[in-house]
């Protein structure tokens, strides 16, 4: 496997803050590796976290604490009243129930059952076949990781979003059931439950993906990434840009 690899030629080319994540969605008959935590009571988003700092994290029915997560990897029903749209609008998110009760009802989730546990890691420290690649960056990192997986074939990317659970579905489980990259703004979960920065953002890509994106930040990185860090053409403007700021 070649997963630090890749880890590492990402990290080194971006300058990444943090590492890149792996996931599994693991089926019934799939093993669960040894060396996974599965003893504290989590969210998902806070399971990014916790591999962003180096933990191996198996979430499962029984220690996932995020009812909204729950149902994304179809562990368990969506409860009434998230379902229902109060929960949404009690916590101020939407205008009223049945706006909060729309947006829940258009995410994709998986079937209940189809996925039994998800294991996240740092990718570097991936012993496993991972379904989704996931990266926790300030924007301009991420827009690299954009242009990378349309580098060879050109096109525009349509990124789904509710502003409402950014870690599970919009940066797992679309890229899961899509094959295609997604990106997010964060929300309201992983903003309060994680040390997520301000200027921090979400996006995650199937694995297949990880190779050719790699090679193609690899091209990237001999021009064009260079060329936008050292801001030549704002450097033109002088102070011009700075006049009136006061």
């Amino acid at each position: 496997m070649q997963y630090k690899d890749y880890a590492s030629r990402m990290i080194s080319i971006l300058k990444m803050d943090h590492p890149p994540l792996a996931v599994k969605l693991l089926k019934a008959v799939d093993p669960v590796p040894e060396g996974f935590d599965n003893t504290k009571r989590l969210r998902f988003c806070q399971s990014l976290m916790m591999a962003k700092h180096g933990h191996k994290i198996l979430l499962t029915p029984e220690n996932i604490t995020c009812p909204a997560a729950a149902s994304a990897f179809g562990f368990k029903p969506l409860p009434e009243k998230l379902a229902g749209g109060e929960v949404m609008y009690t916590m101020g998110l939407f205008g009223n129930r049945e706006a909060g009760a729309k947006t829940l009802g258009l995410m994709p989730r998986l079937k209940q059952g189809e996925c039994s546990a998800v294991l996240i890691t740092p990718l570097e420290k991936a012993d496993f076949e991972p379904d989704v690649i996931v990266l926790e960056e300030k924007t301009e990192k991420l827009m690299w990781i954009g242009l990378a997986d349309i580098f060879n074939t050109g096109g525009r990317h349509a990124f789904q979003t509710s502003i409402f659970q950014t870690a599970c579905i919009d940066s797992t489980v679309v890229p899961y059931l899509t094959g295609k990259l997604n990106a997010s703004l964060g929300c309201y979960g992983c903003r309060d439950a994680t040390d997520i920065l301000d200027e921090e953002s979400l996006i995650g890509f199937p694995a297949k993906r990880l190779e050719e994106i790699v090679s193609s930040l690899e091209r990237l990185s001999e021009k064009a990434i260079p060329r936008v860090r050292a801001k030549g053409a704002l450097k033109t403007l002088g102070g011009y840009h700075t006049e009136g700021s006061e």
